[in-house]
């Protein structure tokens, strides 16, 4: 009997990574199509983050899909001069690090 609930525990224990790992690909799908949306990596000089907002300094702003932004789960979206200012929730700071190491970092 107590064999059964070892299989039961071992079971649920690779159901529960096999969802994590899913979850974490799901996360840079959408990291990606953001920055697609955003107009690319190229057009993204610096994005700077503050709780849940994500301010994100473009080259172009007219390259931005805004609708596709929102669709994609934003709150909001403000537009001043060459700087959008995203509210994400807890994505914000999931952006901020993709950006960084993914695609700030290939730029230098």
């Amino acid at each position: 009997m107590n064999y059964q609930y070892i299989i039961i525990v071992a079971v649920l224990l690779i159901v529960a990574l096999a969802i994590v790992r899913l979850n974490k690909k799901d996360v840079r799908i959408e990291m990606n199509k953001l920055v697609s949306y955003l107009g690319g990596k190229d057009n993204i000089l610096n994005v700077e983050v503050n709780k849940s907002r994500c301010k994100v300094t473009l080259n172009d702003v007219s390259k931005v899909n805004k609708e596709a932004i929102q669709k994609l789960g934003a709150r909001g979206i403000v537009e001043i001069d060459n700087q959008l200012k995203i509210i994400l929730g807890s994505e914000a700071r999931t952006l901020k690090k993709y950006i960084d190491e993914y695609i700030l970092d290939r730029k230098k």
